[in-house]
């Protein structure tokens, strides 16, 4: 099932000219810039198109797509959350934005995480959902289903989503496989590098999510200005993430409501 963003709300999208690729955002209402993240192996529709038209009522959103996803070029390089981050500000410096709020969903909650850690004079707030942070924070069913998993266990509303905006069969293994690799490859991001995070952080994570509980409470714990949201549901069901949409889906069961507040405390 595939709930297109609301169209008319699109103000932008283009491509700019980022650490020698071309990559794709788009911008969505008016107010203070918030930034969109997705998560691996995704597209700005499947990450948040439920949640863009919520958001976008009081905020100026800039969605962006990360190297070799969807409409973005890609590099010789593998990807990492590190080049992700770096890849984001550079968009933001060239669309003139000096600071703004980030929420980034499951490797886009890596990479938000990488901004407040690398340029934190860009970070209002940083909302990290579904983040995975270290090797052991999830069971060790996830790794074998890695270590084995295969392309056509990839979800298919990914690969239609890719098709949709880019054509290239080629360039969909070719994030496919990175993606596979970055995960696989994983390494735990360092204990004093999530302490060096001094910007307000929210953490969320599902019910039923990647990472347990445990991990998403003791990553909390060491940042020192950090607080904590367990939701119902799976990995993105709290934004309607295409692959946990169901056809009855209620918008007003997303987590955008308590994001907003997070958002507007002082």
């Amino acid at each position: 099932m595939s709930t297109p963003v609301a169209e008319k709300e699109k103000l932008v999208s283009g491509y700019s000219e980022v650490n020698g690729i071309k990559m794709y955002y788009e911008i969505y209402g008016r107010g203070k810039p918030l930034v969109l993240i997705h998560g691996g192996g995704s597209t700005i529709e499947t990450s948040f198109g439920r949640v863009i038209p919520l958001f976008a009522k009081d905020r100026r959103l800039i969605c962006v797509e990360l190297q070799a996803h969807g409409r973005t070029e890609d590099r010789d390089t593998p990807i990492s959350f590190e080049q992700d981050a770096d890849d984001v500000v550079t968009l933001l410096k060239n669309l003139s934005i000096n600071k703004a709020d980030f929420f980034g969903f499951s490797n886009g909650g890596n990479t938000a995480l990488q901004i407040a850690i690398r340029h934190p004079e860009l970070c209002n707030k940083i909302i990290a959902g579904s983040p995975l942070l270290k090797r052991n924070g999830t069971r060790p069913q996830f790794w074998e289903f890695m270590k084995n998993g295969t392309f056509d266990q990839m979800p298919q509303q990914y690969k239609d989503a890719f098709i949709k905006v880019n054509p290239d069969s080629t360039k969909l293994m070719t994030m496919y496989r990175k993606c596979a690799e970055r995960i696989q490859n994983l390494k735990d991001f360092p204990d004093e590098l999530i302490k060096s995070i001094t910007v307000p952080v929210l953490l969320i994570n599902g019910e039923h999510d990647v990472a347990t509980h445990e991990h998403i409470v003791t990553m909390s714990k060491l940042i020192s200005n950090c607080k904590l949201a367990i939701t119902p549901g799976g990995h993105g069901t709290y934004i309607g993430e295409i692959t946990t949409l169901n056809s009855d889906y209620k918008a007003n069961n997303f987590i955008v409501p308590l994001i907003e507040n997070f958002l507007n405390e002082n």
